[in-house]
């Protein structure tokens, strides 16, 4: 009763509520070298799926400033780890979306890292940021390394997903406490 009675009031003073408006965030602008980057690739040659999530879990294991070779056939790449500390990076990185220009919306779906190559002469070169604790529309450069971008990709981590906000944990306790309560007074 006392729930049906607090459910009643919740629902009665709700047309008093009323939606603010507050601007949009401006969406985020990555550099090259910026505190968000993790590291880079050269010359980032091939590009296929393989190669690039091969570059991105060697960045992921490098300590800071470190660097490795990764070899493609008869391509040689540096892969290179930038000294910006992230604490604990989650891998394996699993490619999750490709695509090209310079805006590229995250959403909410808690991607860790943002590959992107800049074409050139041998291959090019690569830039890798740290973007999980980013979300919405990000924007890279369309220049980079003196070189076009030619596409990006976004990667997720060890694939486990981002926990829900704790709003539906309180709902779901409070559902179940009711029921509790419901079940008390009917056992009566």
């Amino acid at each position: 009763m006392l729930v049906a009675i607090t459910c009643a009031m919740v629902l009665a003073s709700s047309h008093e509520v009323k939606a603010s408006r507050f601007p949009i965030p401006p969406s985020v602008v990555l550099t090259i070298e910026d505190q968000h980057e993790l590291g880079k690739v050269v010359h980032g040659t091939p590009e296929g799926d393989q190669f690039i999530t091969q570059y991105v879990n060697a960045m992921i294991g490098l300590s800071l400033g470190g660097s490795t070779h990764v070899n493609s056939g008869p391509h040689d790449n540096l892969v290179t780890r930038s000294m910006n500390n992230f604490g604990t990076l989650p891998g394996p990185a699993t490619l999750a979306l490709r695509g090209t220009g310079t805006a590229i919306d995250l959403g909410t779906q808690g991607y860790d890292y943002l590959f992107a190559h800049y074409g050139g002469p041998g291959g090019g070169t690569v830039e890798v940021w740290s973007v999980g604790n980013l979300s919405g529309v990000i924007n890279i450069p369309q220049i980079g390394f003196g070189h076009g971008l030619s596409g990006w990709a976004l990667f997720s981590g060890d694939g486990v997903g981002v926990p829900d906000g704790g709003a539906t944990v309180m709902l779901l306790g409070t559902a179940l406490g009711a029921l509790g309560i419901v079940q008390r007074f009917l056992k009566r």
